[in-house]
């Protein structure tokens, strides 16, 4: 039997078991590592969590092991962590857990919930997007230095438009931007936008950016993924950690850090110590809500 615990935490019973497993084997980093980070940093991940349908991804055996994606809720939820509803189109049914307290976090964790996957939407308003989201995905042959350079010119498209973008690392090779935007734009509209945003990237560096999909197609250049924008779409959240060595953090940064990072420096181990000094730089994601329809015009996007 492995090490378990039972932890009394705002009126919940939490049962921790098999703490002592192994979940990133080159690092020797086991559950208890997982629960105290995902304990530890919830107040600032909690914002960017909350009211949100969430999907996991679950490594019981440890990163170099099987893993699966949770999008309903798992069996044996406790009745204390609530849930959303939701049925696709084609009448697909799932019931998303909602993250609302430092308990629920701790519960999943103990599930080997290393991913954390936020929609893009609020429940309170589904079918409306609070931000567009750019994920920069080097292929292997590129270089972060690569990321970088799309990313500054994305930023720039951005500051040309009169918008403001937000960077974060995507724990693993690449970097995550978020244009957090105005109540009431549909998923149809912001991907349009994102869409053409990516192709103005792509014209200008084509030997460095694509949008190309397909992976056989790309060669050597970084994956300008605007496709993450629609309805059940994911992103990993900023914060959540990632099954790499080392155990990396998603974490926002401010853009004149962008030469002096890599994209995984920022671990389970090293994350919190950050917060506590630099706070959430992604606070302004959820507050900022800028238009978009000047932006529109602009590109020549039809609302």
């Amino acid at each position: 039997m492995g090490e378990s615990a039972t932890i009394a935490m705002a009126g919940r019973e939490i049962k921790l078991t098999n703490l002592d497993r192994v979940l990133w084997p080159e690092d020797g980093y086991c559950k208890r590592d997982l629960v105290e980070y995902y304990t530890a940093i919830f107040p600032y991940m909690l914002p960017h969590l909350s009211e949100r349908p969430l999907v996991f991804t679950r490594y019981p055996r440890g990163i170099g092991e099987k893993s699966f994606y949770q999008k309903n809720a798992p069996e044996g939820l406790p009745p204390w962590i609530k849930t959303f509803t939701w049925a696709s189109s084609d009448g697909d049914s799932k019931n998303y857990v909602l993250v609302q307290q430092t308990a629920d976090l701790m519960w999943l964790a103990n599930l080997a919930c290393i991913e954390i996957h936020p929609w893009l939407s609020q429940i309170k308003s589904i079918e409306h997007p609070d931000f567009i989201v750019f994920d920069l995905d080097p292929s292997e042959q590129s270089t972060f230095e690569q990321v970088i350079s799309v990313a500054r010119l994305l930023h720039e498209l951005m500051d040309s438009l009169s918008l403001r973008v937000y960077p974060k690392t995507s724990g693993a090779k690449g970097l995550h931007l978020y244009l957090p935007i105005a109540e009431g734009f549909t998923y149809s509209q912001i991907r349009r936008v994102a869409q053409a945003m990516a192709e103005m990237v792509c014209q200008v560096i084509p030997d460095i950016a694509t949008t190309e999909r397909a992976l056989k197609h790309r060669g050597p250049r970084v994956y300008l993924d605007y496709l993450q924008n629609g309805l059940g779409k994911t992103v990993c959240a900023a914060y959540s950690v990632r099954p790499h060595k080392g155990a990396p953090c998603s974490t926002p940064i401010e853009w004149q850090e962008l030469e002096s990072i890599r994209p995984d420096q920022f671990t389970i181990k090293t994350l919190p110590e950050r917060l506590q000094q630099v706070g959430d730089l992604f606070a302004d994601v959820l507050n900022d809500r800028q238009d978009l329809k000047k932006a529109m015009a602009t590109l020549g996007v039809s609302r």
